[in-house]
């Protein structure tokens, strides 16, 4: 895998983004793991689970870690798809772009909600309108 992503899989858009990114890896390079799976401080010791609960994080191949949009633009790029993400890593827009993110990422339930009708996939799955 050339990026694993750990997710928030009670969180229905993240888990429908997690879910449009496997559709179009075509060649396998992402990874996916939700950071609710038991197992998961077992497999991957160096992952801070209560941080990548807060903010999105990918592991690449080479072991260095990204954060937030970073991991989404990374992995859209894997993808060829949404080449659109880049520009939010262009030095004058990136700080903005990630504040931005910071609040999505603190008010995911709700924004879900409001946007899917659901706020927490509580089996593990959700239903994405």
């Amino acid at each position: 895998m050339e990026l694993t992503i750990f997710y928030d899989g009670t969180c229905p858009l993240c888990l429908n983004e997690m879910q449009q990114l496997k559709r179009y890896d075509r060649l396998n390079r992402i990874g996916l793991e939700d950071i609710n799976a038991a197992d998961i401080k077992q497999r991957f010791p160096d992952l801070n689970v209560e941080q990548a609960n807060t903010i999105l994080h990918g592991l690449q191949a080479d072991g260095t870690w990204l954060y937030g949009l970073d991991v989404t633009a990374k992995a859209w790029g894997l993808t060829g798809k949404h080449c659109w993400i880049k520009m939010l890593r262009l030095p004058v827009i990136k700080p903005v772009a990630d504040k931005a993110y910071l609040a999505f990422a603190r008010n995911r339930y709700r924004i879900s909600y409001l946007l899917t009708g659901q706020k927490r996939c509580d089996t593990g799955r959700c239903n994405i309108k």
